[in-house]
């Protein structure tokens, strides 16, 4: 498992019903966890203890520094456990996530440490709560996931990982910068996917970001990075990094996107850098004169966080199918919405037959998607590929 795996979050609602004997199993890992949950730092130092006792190559996998890594991973671990009864949601994932830690080197033995460690830490904390019962779901519920992601890596005919070099770094922002590097080979990634990176000045420290721009025929890929407090990969990135570095990029993962061909009309709401993604989306509908009609609501807390608000202007002026919605928290600007991204795009109701793409912070996400679901958007309109910032 990675040094800082993201937890799967549905992209529509429509999936199989689990069978009963699922559903039974992973109420029962649920009820456990809950028990756990509040001994997470603990539960955290027995598990990496014991992952490196049992198969000390994955040390390797972490930073030096385990204090940054705390409890991501054992929490990363048990959401994606606790997913088994939504196998549309989730298999689609773990096979991308095993091609993903293809880049460690992972081999099957280290599934199985893994695996051992994590029921080994829980056993160590439930006491008389961890039943054979309980161990058992945890167990099946865990060669479930580690057989999706072992069998999708030994599938992959592409490199675990690629170079690539910084050719651009331009500080937009005093906390946001602009990165365009030239891989050593073309990424596969599709418009809207993200890739977890590598920086030279945070060994280790993987962290996933967005492209901000369609495939282009040279390879290029250009991200957008905002310093996050707290964040040692991004304000490394932001304030360290230089032309000439050579960063490593992991396979690309997620499935948000939109079917040109298909949908009636598309709605995109941007927080931040959370634009990269759709942006890279609306790259890829430029190449073509007629699309949906789509329009985008790009929100920050001020005017100065729509870095990229003149831009897409002069998109949506050459293409007649976008439309660009500036949204603002705390100012009163002429032709911006105040209030949050969830109270501008709920005030023109529930979205009927548009394909809604939200992007941005974890919690914007959430405060988005569940102001939306009140107003009458349904689960299954709308896509969401969260992941960790830093």
């Amino acid at each position: 498992m990675t040094a800082d795996s993201i937890s799967p979050i549905p992209r529509s609602a429509a999936h199989r019903e689990a069978p009963a004997a699922v559903t039974a199993m992973v109420r029962l890992i649920r009820d456990t966890w809950a028990k756990s949950e509040p001994y997470l730092p603990e539960i955290s130092q027995f598990f990496y203890g014991m992952l490196f006792t049992l198969a000390p190559a994955t040390r390797d996998f972490f930073p030096i520094n385990m204090e940054v890594q705390r409890g991501r991973l054992v929490r990363a671990l048990v959401r994606i456990v606790q997913m088994v009864d939504r196998p549309d949601d989730l298999v689609p994932f773990l096979r991308q996530l095993g091609r993903d830690h293809r880049k460690f080197g992972v081999i099957p033995k280290h599934y199985e440490a893994v695996g051992t460690a994590l029921l080994a830490a829980l056993k160590s904390h439930l006491g008389p709560e961890w039943t054979p019962k309980v161990e058992r779901a945890w167990a099946e519920a865990f060669t479930i996931v580690a057989r999706a992601m072992q069998e999708a890596a030994a599938a992959d005919a592409n490199p675990p990982s690629w170079h690539a070099t910084v050719v651009e770094h331009r500080r937009l922002t005093w906390d946001l910068a602009l990165v365009r590097l030239v891989p050593e080979q073309p990424v596969p990634y599709s418009p809207g996917q993200y890739m977890s990176v590598e920086v030279p000045q945070r060994p280790r420290l993987w962290r996933y970001l967005s492209p901000a721009n369609a495939p282009r025929e040279d390879g290029g890929i250009e991200f957008h990075v905002r310093a996050v407090d707290g964040g040692w990969v991004s304000r490394a990135v932001v304030s360290h990094t230089q032309p000439g570095d050579v960063w490593r990029l992991g396979p690309p993962i997620g499935r948000m996107a939109v079917d040109r061909e298909r949908s009636k009309g598309v709605l995109m709401v941007a927080g931040g850098t959370g634009l990269a993604p759709l942006r890279s989306i609306l790259d890829h509908l430029a190449l073509w004169g007629e699309n949906p009609k789509t329009r985008l609501f790009y929100g920050g807390s001020t005017r100065e966080e729509l870095y990229d608000l003149e831009e897409l202007r002069a998109l949506a002026a050459t293409n007649p199918w976008l439309s660009i919605t500036p949204v603002v928290e705390r100012d009163h600007l002429p032709g911006c919405e105040q209030g949050t991204l969830a109270e501008a795009v709920t005030r023109y109701g529930a979205w009927p037959d548009h394909d809604i793409l939200v992007s941005g912070s974890p919690a914007m996400i959430r405060a988005t998607v569940s102001r939306m679901l009140v107003a009458g958007s349904a689960l299954g309109q709308i896509q969401y590929d969260p992941f960790t910032v830093d």
